[in-house]
């Protein structure tokens, strides 16, 4: 069952109206961390839902299709949650992701999970959103190498398809285009929320949701200047840094924008769930929380975590995994 998924717009306008409110925080007891606390938001029921695809169920459940089918690739195997294997918190928990004829890609596969509050999408930020982010795997000769027209012809092939695209988009005189496929899969993404994480449920005002090692955490979090980049409702700012981690030359957003200042900088990882989405990295060589939290301390804060902090730290990582969105793999046609 997908919660989100079958919402109806006017519940969904009140979901997001009550993260709003969650997002006050409402604790009925001091724990003496309140300024600590207050530091953070837990993450709202849904993200921003952009003013020309809001979620609608029919949206969703052909967005879910999409999603899982594999006939939108080159070769007919590879899917989006090929990649993003809800199994493994919504990724692959390989080093890199392997696509089309066995090929390997240059970057770690981030998690879909809560990707719709991120401030862009991919490591190097090249898409602004979900709907931008959609189409890119599916004609990349890396991942699934698929030409679109020919992708969008194998759908047309399937009178449920033709019936699902009729559905979410009664408006259009020729609903199965790219812009409706792009759509569609974003909207089933932006249900794959986990706004109730331990986390949450202590800046809520549950003050034993956390051990005390993960409230030490989240103190030497703040102080050790980590919530500066990973901070707000996601825990990250969305912006882009410089990084150069073990193994790595991948130039990152420099890429994109062809600047000098940019040069080996990435998107900030979300934080959320990040127990589940190892290897860690833009690499993927990274293996283990102790050891990413170890190389941040020396690349962004230039600082050697005694290991009782890293510890603490990662303890504080773990009250970030939140409940896994429940949904049903689709049956397709």
């Amino acid at each position: 069952m997908i919660h989100a998924a079958m919402l109806k717009p006017a519940r969904l306008v009140a979901a997001v109206a009550l993260g709003s409110t969650l997002a006050a925080g409402t604790a009925v007891a001091d724990d003496g961390l309140g300024d600590y606390r207050d530091r953070f938001e837990p993450l709202p029921h849904l993200p921003p839902i952009p003013a020309d695809n809001s979620l609608t169920e029919e949206k969703v459940e052909l967005g879910s299709m999409l999603f899982f089918e594999p006939r939108i690739s080159s070769s007919g195997v590879i899917s989006c949650a090929t990649c993003h294997n809800p199994a493994l918190g919504w990724s692959d928990r390989i080093p890199r992701a392997t696509g089309h004829d066995g090929q390997i890609g240059a970057r770690n596969t981030p998690t879909v999970l809560n990707a719709g509050f991120l401030g862009s999408q991919f490591w190097d930020g090249r898409e602004p959103d979900l709907e931008g982010q959609a189409l890119g795997p599916i004609e990349a000769d890396v991942e699934m190498a698929m030409d679109l027209e020919q992708a969008l012809e194998r759908l047309e092939g399937f009178d449920v398809y033709q019936e699902k695209f009729a559905a979410a988009y009664p408006d259009a005189e020729d609903p199965i285009n790219a812009d409706n496929l792009a759509k569609a899969i974003a909207s089933f993404e932006r249900t794959l929320n986990t706004p109730d994480s331990p986390f949450d449920r202590y800046l809520r005002g549950d003050l034993e949701a956390l051990s005390q090692q993960q409230k030490d955490g989240m103190v030497a979090f703040v102080d050790n200047g980590c919530i500066a980049c990973h901070r707000g409702p996601a825990l990250t700012d969305s912006n882009f840094h410089a990084i150069q981690v073990p193994g790595s030359t991948d130039v990152g957003r420099f890429d994109v924008t062809g600047d000098e200042a940019d040069r080996h900088k990435f998107r900030t990882p979300t934080l959320r769930n990040v127990a589940v989405t190892y290897p860690y990295m833009n690499n993927g060589a990274t293996e283990t929380l102790e050891e990413a939290v170890t190389i941040m301390g020396q690349e962004m804060l230039n600082r050697d975590l005694e290991e009782e902090t890293v510890d603490d730290i990662v303890a504080f990582l773990h009250s970030l995994t939140g409940e896994m969105p429940e949904f049903e793999v689709p049956a397709l046609p």
